[in-house]
C-alpha cells in the first residue's frame, strides 16, 4: 500500500471551505535546510522522522497564500487533535470579514494524523515543527500571521513567537503558562490535582464514552455542562437529528459528548508514546521572563486569556505571563498592547465553552494588530 499524503484521511471540518490539506514533511525540510539551529533543537524529530497533518480553511476558491488579509494559525493543546478547533474553523474558515480570514490548523507531533517521532518532546521542538509548516505552505511574509495557542499550544506559541516575531501580527495565549519559576520538571506550576487525576485516568482508559465523561469533567465547569446549550454546532452531522438552534434542548454535556465521540470515531487513537512525550513537553516548559519581554516588545498585539475554573492549567500561569509581558510592552506604566482577561465560570476548554467570546477576541486582536502595523508600529528589536 502506498503511503498516504493526508488528503484521504477523514476530516471533522466542512469540505467546502477546505483550501488544502495534507502532510508536511517536517524532517525532510529540516534536513534540507541544513540549519544547525533547527537540527539541534529538533534532534528527536531527525532521529525519528515525521510529518504533520494540516488543514487550511477559508473562502471557497480563494488563494491559500494570498487570498486573505488575516492568516490565523491555531495551535492545539495537550494530546488533542486539530479537530478540536471546530468552533474556530467554522467561524474563521468561512472567510470572515468579507473573505479576509483564513484558518490553518494542524495535529502536533504525537497525536492524530501526524507522526510519532522519538520522544521526549519539548515545546521548542514542537515550535520548530510549526515553523516548518508555515514555510512549507508559503506563509513566510513579515507581519502576516496571527497566532493562537491554547494550553500546551500556548507554550508552543511562546517558543514560536520568540523565534519569528517579525512574521507575527497578533498573538493570543489561552489558558497557558510560562512554566516553572525554577525551571526543570514540575507539576505544581501547571496542573491542579483534579487535572492530574483526570489525565492519569484518561491515559489508561480506552472506552471512548468513558474517556469523554472524564474529559468533560476536566475541561468544563459542572454547572455549565448541565445548562441547555445555546446552539448545536454538530447539527449538520447525518446521525444528529437536532437543529442548529437546538430544538431538542440538549445540554452542553450532550453537545460536547457528541462532538467528542464523533472526533474519536474518525481519528486514530493516540499511542502511549505520544501521550507521554507531549505531557513531558508541557511539564518541562520553562520560558524565562526576559524571553517574554522580548516577545512583548516585538509583537504589536498580544492577548492573554484564562478561565477562573480551569482544572488543567493553573490560572496563575496567565497572570505571570501578563506581569512579565506588560512590563516590557510599556516600561513607563502607560497603556500596554498586552491585554489580560479572566472569564468567570469558565474552564480549560475556553475556546469551546466561550465560543463567541473567544472568536471575537481572536478577530479583534487580528484587526488591532494589523491596524497598528499599518499605522507605523515598530518592534523594539525587529521591524
Amino acid at each position: 500500500m502506498a503511503p498516504s499524503n493526508g488528503t484521504n484521511f477523514p476530516s471533522a471540518f466542512n469540505p467546502v471551505t477546505c483550501l488544502r490539506r495534507g502532510l508536511c514533511p517536517v524532517t525532510k525540510i529540516q534536513q534540507r535546510s541544513g540549519s544547525a539551529t533547527i537540527i539541534a533543537s529538533a534532534t528527536s524529530s531527525v532521529l525519528g522522522g515525521h510529518s504533520l497533518y494540516y488543514e487550511q480553511h477559508g473562502k471557497p476558491g480563494s488563494d491559500p497564500v494570498t487570498g486573505a488579509k488575516h492568516k490565523i494559525l491555531f495551535i492545539m493543546g495537550l494530546n488533542s487533535t486539530s479537530f478540536s478547533w471546530g468552533p474556530q474553523v467554522r467561524y474563521f474558515g468561512g472567510g470572515r470579514e468579507g473573505g479576509d480570514c483564513t484558518a490553518l490548523v494542524f495535529d502536533n507531533r504525537g497525536v492524530g494524523n501526524s507522526d510519532y517521532p522519538k520522544g521526549p518532546y519539548t515545546s521548542s521542538g514542537m515550535a520548530e515543527d510549526a515553523i516548518c509548516l508555515l514555510d512549507y505552505l508559503g506563509w513566510t511574509g513579515d507581519r502576516e500571521i496571527h497566532v493562537v495557542g491554547i494550553s500546551l499550544g500556548g507554550m508552543i506559541a511562546q517558543e514560536l513567537a520568540f523565534r519569528i516575531p517579525h512574521r507575527i501580527c497578533s498573538l493570543v495565549l489561552a489558558v497557558t503558562t510560562p512554566g516553572s519559576r525554577a525551571g526543570g520538571f514540575s507539576l505544581s506550576h501547571t496542573t491542579p490535582w483534579k487535572g492530574v487525576s483526570s489525565l492519569l485516568k484518561l491515559t489508561f482508559t480506552t472506552d471512548p464514552r468513558k474517556k469523554a465523561l472524564i474529559a468533560l469533567g476536566m475541561l468544563f465547569p459542572e454547572k455549565w455542562l448541565n445548562e441547555v446549550a445555546e446552539t448545536d454546532p454538530h447539527a449538520e452531522w447525518p446521525r444528529n437529528g437536532n437543529t442548529k438552534d437546538n430544538e431538542q434542548h440538549k445540554t452542553n454535556r450532550d453537545v460536547q459528548m457528541e462532538g467528542f465521540l464523533y472526533r474519536a470515531d474518525i481519528t486514530k487513537p493516540q499511542l502511549f508514546g505520544g501521550n507521554l512525550s507531549q505531557t513531558l513537553a508541557a511539564l518541562t516548559h520553562n520560558f524565562q521572563p526576559e524571553r517574554l519581554a522580548y516577545i512583548a516588545a516585538n509583537i504589536p498585539k498580544i492577548a492573554i486569556v484564562t478561565g477562573d475554573e480551569d482544572h488543567l492549567v493553573n490560572p496563575t500561569g496567565s497572570e505571570r505571563l501578563h506581569r512579565f509581558m506588560k512590563r516590557a510592552s510599556d516600561p513607563s506604566g502607560g497603556e500596554s498592547s498586552v491585554e489580560y482577561l479572566t472569564w468567570e465560570g469558565t474552564g480549560h476548554a475556553i475556546h469551546s465553552q466561550r465560543e463567541k467570546l473567544f472568536n471575537g477576541l481572536v478577530e479583534r486582536c487580528a484587526v488591532e494588530g494589523r491596524s497598528m502595523i499599518d499605522n507605523g508600529w515598530k518592534g523594539k528589536d525587529v521591524s
